[in-house]
């Protein structure tokens, strides 16, 4: 398992080609980028912040929830934190199973916490001022799924 919050752009596809080089037994591998969404057309940045140490334990609790629960072989998650424009690449989830439906789920989960439980806090800048992003109903509706 690997997990890096980072500043730094990260490279989708190298990203995604190594750790599918990496399997050697999985039958699936499931991989999902999120962008930096613009819905207004007004964005002209979104901020990301977070505590060090504190997100990377929260995180890697839930990554082995889902290593645990769908037996996986190997998962993946990436997230920047730090100023970023928008269609930048925010984070991106990847899981490796025997099995599809496995691999499918195990990134859901994943997709679904990162979303709603991960301790970042995002602040999105525009025209009109900074504005920070507030919980939305439907994410936690997502995670009554689980």
């Amino acid at each position: 398992m690997r997990l890096s919050v980072q500043t730094d752009p990260f490279d989708l596809g190298a990203e995604s080609n190594a750790f599918a080089a990496a399997q050697t037994v999985a039958g699936a591998v499931v991989t999902f980028t999120g962008l930096v969404r613009d819905n207004g057309g007004t964005l002209a940045a979104m901020e990301i912040e977070h505590y060090p140490g504190m997100t990377e334990r929260a995180i890697r609790a839930i990554m082995d929830q889902a290593v645990a629960r769908w037996s996986l072989e190997d998962a993946l998650v990436i997230h920047r934190h730090g100023r970023l424009v928008a269609q930048e690449p925010i984070m991106m989830v990847a899981t490796a199973a025997r099995h599809r439906a496995d691999a499918f789920a195990a990134a859901e989960f994943l997709m679904d916490y990162l979303k709603s439980r991960a301790p970042f806090w995002k602040k999105e800048i525009g025209a009109d001022g900074a504005e920070w992003v507030a919980a939305k109903d439907a994410d936690e509706v997502a995670l009554t799924r689980w």
